[in-house]
């Protein structure tokens, strides 16, 4: 963390090692910067200039991978990391993603051929970028074949306006009918100690086969994993957390003592929970990548740091155990929004 009498920005927690993402993608910190909550509809008001400094911040301590998305905010997230990268674009490896359509109060999917280069070239624009490093759909509608989507996204890359190509939230099938298409990098999925779907689902069993690597979104079970959160008193009105099903009605008291191991794990490292929540999802390959979000500096490093911890093989089994899919109580999202991962 930065210590008293240095510059603000200066690097003293050590950078994320660096690992590919897919068999010939760009290499990525194994911790990014996950921008979602910067963009105040999920977890309280934004703060445009703070989450600025902190994106340039991130940058300073190698955490390169930037994630955003056209939903975020409606298309405010773009502009905000668009602005906190200007005059450092050459540094930043740049994730967003399309799919997600909102409007007059409704959400739906659109992962049309379409819609996806209209997308691209609106995101283009709010991010200030003549390309986008990596593009993902960020969920499949109900009618469209992935195929089709795929192909028009090697269009993109074949124009020069995206780098490479990714998916989110999509089955084990379905990768397997993208891959084929196009060349995938990355498949983003939500994965940590208490969400593991897609090793259930064979997604990521199926991203090895392929050579894809995982982008693990959530990674702190928005925030559980931390510790910090024991109560709902602490979240404002607005907070995406009160209505989601592992939080409300109970749930979060019922998953409390999910948290004990963690904190003895912790401990023993002289580390905090999170990170060693952290070091748990890249302790599970080399081929994974963990984007947790932020808007504090000190939670930033204190990520960051995470790298560095290197659980033992009976740590990581114990963990395993402990947050068994028997001991969690609620579903990971609200049954309204769900993904199919069709």
């Amino acid at each position: 963390m930065t210590k008293a009498g240095e510059a603000p920005g200066t690097p003293s927690t050590p950078a994320p090692e660096l690992r590919r993402l897919g068999a010939h993608g760009p290499l990525s910190p194994s911790i990014g910067l996950g921008c979602m909550g910067m963009s105040g509809e999920y977890y309280g008001p934004k703060d445009d200039a703070a989450s600025e400094r902190l994106i340039g911040h991130a940058l300073d301590l190698g955490v390169t991978l930037l994630d955003t998305a056209d939903m975020y905010g409606l298309g405010h997230n773009e502009e905000l990391v668009g602005k906190a990268i200007r005059g450092r674009r050459d540094e930043v490896l740049l994730a967003t993603k399309f799919g997600i359509r909102k409007a007059d109060g409704r959400r739906w999917n659109d992962s049309s051929p379409a819609y996806a280069r209209a997308a691209c070239e609106a995101s283009l624009r709010r991010l200030g970028v003549d390309v986008i490093d990596l593009y993902y759909v960020h969920r499949l509608d109900d009618v469209t074949p992935v195929e089709e989507t795929v192909a028009a996204l090697g269009d993109l890359v074949a124009e020069g306006k995206i780098r490479y190509v990714g998916v989110s939230e999509v089955s084990a099938a379905n990768l397997r009918k993208a891959h084929a298409v196009h060349p995938i990098a990355a498949v983003q999925s939500e994965f940590s100690l208490w969400t593991r779907d897609v090793v259930e689902g064979g997604v990521l069993a199926a991203a090895r086969e392929l050579e894809i690597s995982l982008v693990a979104y959530s990674p702190l079970g928005r925030g559980f994993l931390t510790g910090t959160v024991r109560d709902l008193a602490g979240l404002t009105a607005d907070d995406f957390r009160l209505g989601n099903p592992r939080f409300a009605d109970g749930a979060l008291e019922a998953n409390l003592p999910l948290l004990d191991r963690l904190a003895t794990i912790a401990r023993d490292h002289g580390a905090t929970p999170g990170q060693i929540a952290l070091a748990w999802v890249l302790a599970q390959g080399e081929d994974i990548v963990a984007i947790p979000g932020t808007r504090r500096v000190s939670y930033l490093e204190e990520n960051t740091e995470a790298a560095a911890v290197r659980l033992t093989p009976e740590e990581v089994a114990l963990l395993d155990s402990a947050f068994g899919a028997a001991h969690i109580t609620g579903e990971r999202y609200p049954a309204a929004i769900m993904p199919s991962t069709r």
